[in-house]
């Protein structure tokens, strides 16, 4: 319950972050702030793929392949959906 609690708080937390980042995108922050921001998203983007791709290298060949659904949520989210998805698959 309480770890249910804590991944959909880091859930919250990672949509503000994207928000925050993409609304830099369309109304800059000021000069140093807003180089600072394109980093962050650079560093965002590549970090988040980078556990996409290890997750999907570690799946089984046999086992359930994950949907396009569940590929763009694990890029969102982070490592907070890979926790929820871990919990749903230990509770299988």
């Amino acid at each position: 319950m309480i770890k249910q609690l804590f991944i959909n708080l880091g859930r919250l937390l990672m949509l503000g972050v994207w928000g925050i980042l993409l609304l830099n995108l369309f109304h800059p922050f000021p000069s140093p702030l807003k180089y600072f921001m394109h980093v962050a998203m650079v560093f965002m983007f590549f970090m988040h793929g980078l556990q996409l791709m290890m997750l999907k290298s570690t799946l089984p060949k046999d086992g359930p392949k994950l949907t396009g659904w569940q590929e763009f949520t694990i890029f969102v989210f982070g490592v907070f959906e890979l926790l929820a998805w871990q919990q749903k698959n230990n509770n299988k």
